[in-house]
């Protein structure tokens, strides 16, 4: 069974699935996935790199609706993040997201060291993947769930860091055969 969206969000995603190549956006099948992870462990601290157009933030941040959570989300490109803010205020969830334009390894780099994050998903740079995790690792909960799109897709590109949660004894992960590939990794 796929997720009910109200009407307003289903007719954006429809239409921004549209433009996934010219976007980068994720799967339907991926974006389902990641709402139910959300609602299973009931996150409250999701972090997104790779905002794009929105696509994925909105299955983010409908999750974290319900489980009266907060996305922050970071986004290189202000034409892309400009799309995305329109999209988070016209179904809904603005409120609870706080999108940062700039540099994601600039932006991480600079987090306040009390900031924590129970969710992360990342979708940008490929090769920075590995940054963005070594950056993050001090900001993550102790049962925290990391996520990587184009594991697959681009695995060449993200292969140092899928060694590195595999040689990390504090994951478990899996990768999992949606389009472009899942990485899913929880802390334990």
């Amino acid at each position: 069974m796929d997720i009910i969206l109200d009407e307003t969000t289903n007719n954006i995603m429809t239409e921004l699935e549209k433009t996934q190549k010219e976007f980068w956006n994720i799967s339907r099948e991926t974006g389902v996935m990641l709402n139910m992870f959300i609602k299973m462990m009931n996150a409250k601290n999701a972090i997104e790199i790779g905002t794009s157009n929105g696509y994925s933030g909105l299955w983010l941040s409908k999750a974290l609706k319900q489980t009266g959570g907060h996305l922050t989300t970071i986004e290189f490109y202000e034409k892309r993040q400009s799309v995305a803010i329109e999209n988070f205020k016209t179904c809904g969830v603005d409120d609870i997201i706080t999108p940062i334009q700039g540099s994601a390894i600039m932006i991480l780099e600079n987090l306040p060291k009390d900031t924590k994050f129970d969710f992360v998903f990342i979708d940008a740079n490929k090769r920075e993947y590995i940054k963005y995790f070594n950056i993050l690792r001090p900001h993550l909960t102790e049962k925290c769930l990391i996520t990587a799109d184009n594991i697959t897709s681009h695995a060449e590109k993200v292969q140092d860091f899928v060694d590195a949660i595999n040689n990390d004894d504090e994951f478990q992960y899996q990768i999992l055969n949606l389009p472009a590939g899942l990485l899913v990794a929880y802390r334990n």
